[in-house]
């Protein structure tokens, strides 16, 4: 107890650590979404554009916050606003929109030759440097973020999973998708110097993928996440006390290490499953495979 209890004399593992486990968990859940609804290029783009943005604000002395969210929050709408048409796909759309405000923040780097720490940070990211007004940004945004999720369930369930069905039900699906860009664009901007751009869109895949990876069932998938994106920022945050090296690639890095645990567990039980299934009769070995939707399972009708 003793081992784990050592580190937390210090104040900046305390503060990296509670970071690391807000943000952790709010990946989880958004990051569900991100992957079923096939938007992690969307993550890393809104990631580039808000250190576009965070550049911006260095040069007009701008809070961090000020600068990245605008800039973030301005790709977001002009994405949906170029893709409304139908003529302009997403993924051309994230290119053209995220990569020239990326640049403009390069450009602008370039032009004034300095580096400012908070750039750095946001950049690479520099967990053990979060302030007491970070984590107060940090825990609005999470807990909003998950409240807001939770009363839009049913809505986000439906044009996740069916546009059509959501539609008959009277869901602007178009607004839905407006508000769940909105707020992981704000979760981006206020994980950013957690894990730093490079890393951001690892940091939100990778717990939803080891969840689906232990369940089909949509519930749990969420609970899952959650759990395990918690789990992810604590458990790289010991890592990268104790073995001394970079928070935020750590924790990517821890991440990985439970997804590949989760694809070994998966691939057990999916052979111990098979062997039920297998029948002998004489010599003669042959398997009945029940009848099964390998699918996500969801009730949206239930909720």
């Amino acid at each position: 107890m003793e081992f784990f209890l050592a580190p937390l004399e210090y104040m900046f593992f305390r503060h990296g650590l509670l970071a690391a486990l807000m943000v952790g968990a709010l990946f989880g859940l958004i990051g569900v979404y991100v992957v079923l609804r096939g938007m992690s290029y969307v993550g890393h783009g809104l990631s580039h554009a808000a250190f576009g943005g965070a550049a911006v604000g260095f040069v007009f002395n701008f809070n961090f916050y000020a600068g990245a969210g605008a800039m973030g929050l301005l790709a977001a709408l002009l994405i949906n606003r170029i893709t409304q048409s139908g003529k302009i796909k997403l993924d051309a759309a994230i290119g053209i929109v995220t990569t020239a405000i990326f640049a403009l923040g390069v450009a602008i780097i370039s032009r004034v030759r300095s580096f400012n720490q908070s750039l750095e940070a946001a950049l690479f990211g520099n967990i053990l440097g979060i302030t007491d007004h970070d984590l107060i940004i940090i825990g609005i945004v999470t807990s909003a973020t998950m409240i807001i999720m939770f009363f839009l369930y049913r809505p986000l369930l439906f044009s996740t999973f069916d546009n059509e069905a959501a539609k008959i039900f009277g869901i602007k699906i178009r607004r839905v998708q407006l508000l769940f860009t909105l707020l992981l664009t704000l979760a981006i901007i206020a994980s950013m110097n957690i894990v730093g751009v490079t890393m951001i869109a690892a940091t939100l895949i990778m717990p939803a993928m080891t969840a689906r990876m232990l369940t089909d069932s949509f519930g749990y998938i969420q609970i899952y996440s959650i759990i395990i994106g918690a789990i992810t920022g604590v458990g790289g945050m010991y890592l990268s006390y104790f073995t001394d090296t970079a928070s935020g690639a750590t924790i990517v890095l821890f991440g990985a290490l439970l997804f590949c645990l989760s694809t070994i567990v998966k691939h057990i039980r999916e052979r111990r499953i098979l062997h039920a299934n297998l029948h002998r009769h004489g010599n003669l070995i042959h398997s009945h495979p029940h009848d099964s939707d390998h699918g996500i399972q969801h009730d949206a009708d239930n909720k």
